[in-house]
Order: structure tokens, then C-alpha cells, then sequence
């Protein structure tokens, strides 16, 4: 028989615990994105895998905020955050700092995610975009690649926060190993 666990019995870290912990080498940047529940999932993801940051762009709310706050459920008090206007301003600088910047998006030319192997001794900044239009044109242009989540059914996309938790898991788990 299999006993759920307690939430005492999950050993989880404390805020400072999580601060000082190392982290996957993964930035997440949200790229004017509307919903603040999708805005608060990807904060409790990016908490589960230890992500470094999240860049919170253009339209995209910030903490603290209820609605944020009810989804991501304290993980904005544990990953660094930080919102900037000008989501293409964001890419470049990481570029200046080698980080290999991956919009996931449909796109010509895109590789397939279970296709892509990540380099583990790279930092990578992973770009979702906005729920209606995705990831702004001139931020793919500028992107090293673009990564595709292949999808077998009739729909042509996924939710934005479902997008980030299989992402953020896949690389999470190649760059694990």
C-alpha cells in the first residue's frame, strides 16, 4: 500500500534554504504575458526546478499580486524576479553575458524540444510569450534558436504556463543528468 505523504515529510527548503541553493542554469523571460495565474504557475515551477530568475516583460504583472500570488503560492518570495519594459533590451544584454537565449515558439527552422540536447556547461534564458501572440517577432529573430513542443493533436498550442512546466522539466532533466 502507498501512503501519501505529509507536507512535513517533503523535507522542502525554506526561503533562505532556496537562496542559497544552487540553481539550474535556466533564466525564464515572459514576454507580455496577460494572465497573472499563468504568471503565478510559472513562478511555482520555476521554484520546483530551482530556476536562477524569471524577467517578468513588457505587460507581464508583477509581485505582489493576488492573483499571482494564489497560483505561485510564496514561490515569488523564493525566485529572483525582475521586470523590465523591453523584452528584446533583456535578450541582447543576456547574449552580452553568453547566455543562449531559446524562444519557444512555432516557427520555420524550429528544433523539436525532444530533439534538443542543452550543452551542460551552458546558461540558457528560455522565452514564453504572450497567450495570443507568442513570443514577439523581433525577440525570435534575435533568439540563438527556437524550440518547438511537438503537439499530435487538433490544437495549435498549449497554455503558456503548461508550455513552461514541460519545458523547464526537459531541460531540467538533460541538464540533470
Amino acid at each position: 500500500m502507498n501512503r501519501k505523504l505529509k507536507n512535513s515529510e517533503l523535507n522542502r527548503k525554506s526561503v533562505e534554504e532556496f537562496k542559497a541553493a544552487p540553481k539550474t542554469p535556466l533564466i525564464i523571460i515572459l514576454d507580455n504575458i496577460r494572465s497573472l495565474n499563468n504568471i503565478g504557475s510559472v513562478f511555482r515551477t520555476a521554484d520546483a526546478f530551482l530556476i536562477e530568475k524569471i524577467y517578468l516583460c513588457g505587460i507581464t504583472a508583477t509581485p505582489p499580486h493576488k492573483d499571482i500570488q494564489k497560483t505561485a503560492l510564496g514561490a515569488t518570495d523564493t525566485v529572483d524576479w525582475e521586470h523590465q519594459k523591453n523584452t528584446l533590451e533583456v535578450v541582447q544584454n543576456l547574449k552580452s553575458q553568453n547566455i543562449k537565449i531559446l524562444a519557444i515558439e512555432q516557427a520555420e527552422n524550429a528544433t523539436m524540444l525532444n530533439s534538443f540536447t542543452p550543452d551542460t556547461d551552458q546558461k540558457y534564458a528560455i522565452i514564453f510569450g504572450n497567450e495570443v501572440k507568442g513570443v514577439h517577432q523581433d525577440v525570435v529573430s534575435e533568439s540563438d534558436l527556437v524550440i518547438e513542443i511537438p503537439q499530435h493533436g487538433s490544437k495549435h498550442s498549449l497554455n503558456i504556463s503548461v508550455s513552461a512546466g514541460v519545458v523547464i522539466w526537459d531541460l531540467f532533466s538533460k541538464l540533470s543528468l
